[in-house]
């Protein structure tokens, strides 16, 4: 297990900057996992990691090392590329083993090795099998043996779900986080960074989750805190599914003054307010947008235009003048008489709103020491 430091990293190509000076430290047998949308720098991050591309400022260091001009093979690492590499001609005993020929190990050090690897993966039956005879799990189970046959001090992913159905998929996330742990408890190599744009791979495999966007870091956190505690509005909106309600406005001391509707914004959230920008956003989570009953609560008089049953949840779509927010609410609270354009009011609940300064785009509302 390895410490992997980035100290003011960048990386541009021609005139064009693509990383503008990112810091991140991933803890020794830490499970890191970068997420953003396309182009945010995520993979271009990883491979400067790994040595497949070049920096153009800034530091490196794994465990004790600045590695910034040692080539991939002196580092220390192994990846998993999103589509296996696996060499066609050879059968998976042969890819397993060719990392440990090509360094020199005996015979005996890599039957060993291809066993034990093959053992941990549960790929046994397949040792004498080529990359064409075998499915996507399969093919991506040998992948992740050829780069943990090696014993790096740091795992790199890139993207290597992304190929999969959706059911394979979560059954590998499964694998990979169990892995992962099994390491750690026996002291092996376990320091993982983990590329993808699949903020569920993210939120569910994660120990800590680095959210990126046009090169730059918008925040680092666990999964809870990321969903709790968004630093800012592309934070907000990125993390969740279905995303947050966002809604432009005003805000004074009468409340929040949107869409024609004012909502009081309360003593709580206030309490929490570092800041009382004037031109807001008011952030909710569809889960926490409740239907209120009775006409003595605030809230916002809204349109019904969707219904969508999800089993025991239902996802209200509702209009709120030009804006369409999102509710999740329990099977049992929603009338399914309800029908397009009736008429809901509702409520964010207040414990869980949020203010963005919509100027900045950062959370005011996290508490004055956030």
């Amino acid at each position: 297990m390895a410490r992997v430091q980035l100290k003011n990293l960048e990386k541009v190509y021609g005139g064009f900057k693509a990383v503008h000076g990112i810091d991140l430290d991933v803890a020794e047998g830490e499970f890191m996992v970068l997420v953003g949308p396309s182009g945010c720098a995520k993979s271009t991050t990883l491979r400067m990691i790994a040595g497949l591309e070049d920096i153009s400022g800034g530091e490196i260091r794994i465990g004790d090392r600045v590695v910034n001009e040692l080539p991939p093979g002196k580092r220390s690492i192994a990846m998993v590329f999103q589509n296996y590499a696996l060499y066609p001609h050879m059968k998976v005993r042969g890819n397993l083993a060719f990392g440990l020929r090509l360094a020199g190990k005996s015979k005996a050090e890599i039957a060993v090795a291809t066993e034990e690897v093959a053992r941990i993966l549960e790929i046994e039956p397949l040792l004498d099998r080529l990359p064409k005879q075998l499915s996507g799990g399969q093919a991506q189970r040998v992948a992740l043996g050829r780069a943990l046959i090696k014993k790096p001090s740091v795992f790199l992913f890139d993207e290597p779900l992304s190929n999969l159905d959706a059911k394979l998929r979560a059954s590998m996330r499964v694998r990979i986080t169990d892995l992962h742990r099994r390491l750690k408890a026996d002291g092996l190599a376990s320091t993982v960074v983990y590329v993808t744009h699949d903020q569920t791979e993210a939120m569910t495999m994660g120990d800590r989750i680095c959210v990126m966007q046009a090169g730059r870091i918008m925040q680092v956190a666990t999964p809870k805190e990321l969903y709790s505690r968004p630093a800012n509005l592309f934070v907000a909106g990125f993390i969740g599914s279905p995303e947050m309600n966002l809604l432009e406005g005003q805000l004074d001391g009468d409340g929040f003054h949107g869409e024609g509707q004012t909502l009081p914004i309360g003593p709580s959230l206030s309490a929490r307010m570092s800041a009382r920008p004037q031109d807001a956003v008011l952030g909710f989570r569809p889960q926490h947008l409740k239907i209120v009953s009775g006409d003595g609560v605030p809230a916002f008089d809204t349109r019904l235009t969707n219904v969508e049953f999800m089993g025991h949840e239902v996802y209200l779509h509702v209009s709120l003048g030009g804006r369409q927010l999102v509710a999740v609410v329990g099977a049992d609270e929603f009338e399914a008489t309800s029908r397009a354009d009736d008429r809901i009011r509702m409520r964010p609940d207040a414990e869980w709103m949020y203010v963005f300064d919509r100027g900045s785009g950062q959370n005011v509302s996290l508490g004055a020491n956030a």
